[in-house]
């Protein structure tokens, strides 16, 4: 699968080193080349040896041990490999590369790197949801890191939740998806942000305005945006959803949030797709203490939330803008309303009636929208299925309308 693909993985301290180790094995068995490059606090755990027999290649720790006199041994490392992994990193290491701090091998040679870099955390699950662990991994990743996230479980300090290194099948999955010139990445090198779920506006502090959105089809169509290749910006109201792998999940509650979060990427995107279902109105007043039951009527007064999908439809300049229409009646008719109205450039339209689709269903049955009125039927399936194939029909149809 992944043969002559030049892999550089740097191996930092922590107890899923020994997952490292499988990694390699698995990487070499798939074709790879792969060389490794380990912190002291790794050799801790493991010690070299395990990786060179699994490699077959000198393994790296010491940034003073130049191995061949005719190279420099961190920049030869950084300009040798395609992709680099960080398997496991620790949250020392994130916040070492995140301030730019080369005080080892590995940091060194991340610090001279040009090939992408793939970041795969481990750790205790309240150090990885620590503000500064946070504000570090949301830094390398505007500085173009991607993230393999942690999956959730058991973890080697007796807590259960989110820290455990992915498992290294899946990360070669991953691995051998970004080399496989076979596969569909018509998204590579495209930044995608999606919008998903629904927006929570509040009346005091035990009640709220929202919808019935469950979140399903946005968040299956930033899990295939990665799945082609994108960079993906999730911006997500309030659901029970796992985020997809890969995605940069941004959560958020209110319409006026979602717009923020929204314009603080929408410059440098190349496709925005406004699946969530934002609130058209919210109380003009938040009361600070639960509103008491009275007897009789009661009336909330509410104000309009800013229009997002007609904002983002008059500041774009080079993206590609796609809206959704949730429509009861008419819903074409109301969909290509919204198409024109809003300066879109495709609107995908559902009938929350239908049986086949709706909030919180896990299939849907839509129509795609063109801004050259253009319609594209889909029958009922999956959302996760149909995610795919309105990607792969607005990719096509962009390129024709270049």
């Amino acid at each position: 699968m992944l043969a002559d693909k030049k892999i550089l993985l740097c191996v930092t301290g922590g107890i899923a080193v020994y997952k490292a180790v499988v990694l390699v094995s698995k990487l070499s068995q798939a074709g790879a080349q792969v060389k490794v490059v380990m912190s002291r606090s790794a050799m801790q755990f493991v010690q070299p040896l395990s990786f060179q027999v699994m490699s077959r290649n000198d393994v790296y720790w010491d940034t003073f041990d130049e191995k061949e006199s005719s190279v420099i041994a961190h920049i030869d490392l950084a300009d040798w490999a395609d992709l680099i992994l960080v398997a496991p990193t620790t949250a020392n290491f994130i916040g070492k590369l995140a301030n730019g701090i080369a005080d080892d091998m590995p940091s060194t040679i991340l610090l001279a790197a040009t090939a992408p870099v793939w970041i795969a955390p481990a750790m205790n699950v309240h150090m990885y949801e620590h503000p500064a662990v946070l504000r570090n991994i949301d830094r390398l990743y505007e500085d173009g890191y991607r993230f393999i996230e942690p999956s959730e479980g058991f973890l080697a300090c007796g807590y259960v939740g989110k820290g455990r290194l992915e498992e290294p099948e899946r990360i070669v999955e991953l691995v051998d998806a970004y080399f496989n010139e076979s596969r569909d990445l018509p998204l590579a090198g495209k930044k995608v942000v999606v919008t998903a779920g629904p927006t929570l506006e509040r009346i005091d502090p035990v009640r709220y305005i929202s919808n019935f959105s469950s979140g399903k089809m946005g968040y299956a169509m930033a899990q295939a945006a990665v799945e082609m290749g994108a960079e993906t910006i999730l911006i997500s109201g309030p659901v029970s959803l796992e985020s997809p792998k890969g995605v940069k999940l941004i959560c958020i509650e209110s319409a006026a949030e979602m717009l923020d979060a929204v314009l603080d990427y929408y410059q440098d995107a190349d496709y925005v797709v406004k699946s969530a279902a934002v609130a058209d109105y919210r109380p003009m007043t938040v009361h600070d203490q639960k509103m008491k039951k009275k007897d009789g009527t009661a009336s909330i007064e509410l104000e309009r939330t800013t229009d997002i999908l007609k904002t983002l439809g008059a500041q774009k300049t080079t993206q590609r803008l796609i809206g959704f229409a949730a429509e009861t009646t008419d819903a074409l008719t109301y969909g290509k309303g919204k198409l024109e109205s809003k300066n879109l450039d495709w609107i995908i339209v559902n009938d929350v009636t239908d049986p086949n689709g709706g909030f919180g269903s896990d299939s849907n049955v839509v129509t795609l929208v063109s801004r050259d009125g253009v319609e594209h039927p889909f029958p009922a399936m999956e959302k996760k299925e149909l995610a795919k194939q309105l990607l792969k029909a607005i990719v096509q149809e962009g390129k024709r309308s270049l």
